[in-house]
């Protein structure tokens, strides 16, 4: 079911699909919206496949609502692992939105649980990052492995963990 911040999200990457316009933040949001700062990832699926799925760790933006529009504005039009949504993908698209919280460190694979907890793997400049509760992902192995798999980490190095929860808004 929609709500503000899937319908924002709709709003920006349909508007810059269409117009390549970015909106503005419209009149109305909630203060959690307009009056809030965080991370947050848009996801945009396509008859259940990933379409696109850009973030930020944290708050980048003046708001969480100029947040969500730039991402949802990169998940179409700058994921460098599909090309950018065409106008006569829209109608199948689905989206969420995932705001992130505060990453913490921690010291043991252990203090994971796929289902609640993203995770961030680091090593120097090389840094991954993987959202909880994604389909096919079933454990922490497997969870930290794809995120060093994605920041370029050897699976035989060690790294730095870091775990965060978010709040899920899907359509």
């Amino acid at each position: 079911m929609a709500d503000a911040y899937t319908e924002l999200a709709r709003a920006s990457f349909e508007s810059y699909t269409n117009n390549g316009v970015r909106i503005e933040v419209p009149d109305g949001l909630g203060e959690d919206l307009v009056g809030r700062r965080a991370g947050c990832f848009v996801s945009l699926h396509k008859e259940g496949m990933l379409r696109g799925c850009i973030g930020t760790l944290g708050p980048v933006q003046t708001c969480l609502a100029e947040e969500i529009i730039e991402n949802a504005i990169s998940a179409c039009s700058r994921d460098p692992r599909f090309p950018p949504v065409a106008p006569d993908e829209l109608a199948a698209i689905e989206c969420s939105v995932d705001v992130l919280g505060l990453p913490e460190a921690i010291d043991d694979p252990e203090q994971l649980d796929v289902r609640r907890y993203g995770v961030i793997v680091s090593r120097g400049f090389k840094r991954g990052v993987l959202l909880p509760d994604l389909e096919g992902v079933d454990t922490v192995e497997m969870q930290v492995a794809i995120a060093k798999q994605k920041a370029g980490i050897a699976q035989s190095e060690s790294c730095d963990l870091q775990r965060f929860e978010v709040v899920r808004h899907h359509e």
